[in-house]
C-alpha cells in the first residue's frame, strides 16, 4: 500500500512539473479516463459521455473534464476535486495541443515500421505497445488516419509516458496530410418511401419558394455539428408540414434532403425512417 502511496504522489509531483514548463495536465484513473476537476462534474453528473473523454455540456464556467479539464494551474492540480482524485490516480495525462505539441500515436509494430520509413525523425516515447512520436507544432487530433495510428493534438490527451530519446521536430507536412480526408462523393440512393398524395389547396404562388425552402433544408442539415439524427428528423418534419399537403414536394426535393443527410452520416435505412415518421406524425 506504502508503495502504491508513493506512485500516486509521484504522478502528482510529475504533474505539476510539467504543468510549470507549460504543459496542461490532468489525473487519469484506471482505463486511460479522466478525472473531472470540478465538483459539478465529479462523476459524469454533468452529461458527459460515459467514459469522460469527451467534453459534455455543464453549467460550470468552462468545460472541466475530458482533455478540457487539463490545466497548468497548480492549485487546481493540487487541490479541489483533484487532491483526492490523485489518490486514485493511475496515470498523468497531458493535452498535447494546449502545449503547442503533437503526438503520433503508433500503436502496434506494424505501425512503428511505417513511422520509421515515412516520417522524420523526432522525439519517440516507447509505450506498452509501440511509439509516441512527439512534434512541435498543433494541429486538429485524428483516430485512425492509417492502421494503427491515431494523431494527438487539440481536442485530445494522451498519457505522459516520460521524455523519450531524440530532439523534438517540427511538425511536418507529413503528418498533417494524414488528417486529410479526401472529399466523400455523396451518391443519392434511390428512394424507397411511398409518394405524396396532393389533395389540397398549393400555397406556393411560385417553384421558388418551395426551392427556397428546401434550401434552407439543406443548410440546417448540413450545419448540425451534433445530435444529427434528430436535427434530420425535426427538419424533414418541418419540409412536410409546410409542403406535404399540396403534393408539389417531389421526388427530386426529397432526394437532396436524403443526400444532405446521408453527407452528414446518416444511413439510407435513418433517412427513409425519419421521412416515414415524420409523416405518419403529421397523417400524411
Amino acid at each position: 500500500m506504502t508503495q502504491l502511496t508513493d506512485i500516486r504522489r509521484e504522478h502528482l509531483r510529475t504533474a505539476l512539473a510539467l504543468a510549470a514548463s507549460g504543459v496542461p495536465v490532468l489525473p487519469l484513473r484506471a482505463g486511460k479516463v479522466p478525472f473531472g476537476n470540478c465538483h459539478r462534474c465529479n462523476g459524469n453528473a454533468c452529461g458527459g459521455r460515459p467514459n469522460m473523454k469527451t467534453p459534455g455540456p455543464c453549467s460550470c464556467p468552462g468545460p472541466c473534464h475530458g482533455w478540457a479539464a487539463a490545466t497548468t494551474d497548480p492549485d487546481t492540480i493540487s487541490s479541489g476535486v483533484w487532491r483526492r482524485a490523485w489518490m486514485w490516480a493511475s496515470a498523468v495525462a497531458y493535452h498535447p495541443g494546449g502545449a503547442g505539441l503533437t503526438v503520433v500515436d503508433l500503436d502496434n509494430a506494424d505501425a512503428t515500421v511505417w513511422a520509421h520509413a515515412n516520417l522524420p525523425a523526432t522525439q519517440i516515447v516507447p509505450t506498452t505497445r509501440g511509439e509516441h512520436w512527439l512534434y512541435v507544432g498543433a494541429m486538429p487530433s485524428a483516430n485512425a488516419v492509417r492502421p494503427g495510428v491515431d494523431i494527438k493534438s487539440t481536442m485530445a490527451y494522451a498519457r505522459w509516458l516520460g521524455f523519450g530519446s531524440g530532439t523534438m521536430a517540427k511538425l511536418p507536412d507529413a503528418v498533417r496530410a494524414l488528417a486529410v480526408k479526401e472529399p466523400t462523393t455523396v451518391r443519392p440512393v434511390a428512394i424507397t418511401v411511398a409518394p405524396l398524395v396532393g389533395g389540397g389547396e398549393c400555397p406556393h404562388r411560385t417553384p421558388a419558394y418551395l426551392d427556397r425552402g428546401i434550401a434552407m433544408a439543406e443548410r440546417r442539415i448540413t450545419a448540425a455539428s451534433s445530435a444529427v439524427h434528430a436535427t434530420v428528423y425535426r427538419t424533414f418534419l418541418a419540409v412536410l408540414s409546410t409542403h406535404g399537403r399540396c403534393g408539389c414536394l417531389t421526388e427530386a426535393h426529397t432526394a437532396r434532403l436524403f443526400t444532405a443527410a446521408q453527407a452528414k452520416g446518416e444511413s439510407p435505412r435513418h433517412c427513409t425512417d425519419a421521412w416515414t415518421n415524420a409523416r405518419t406524425r403529421l397523417g400524411l
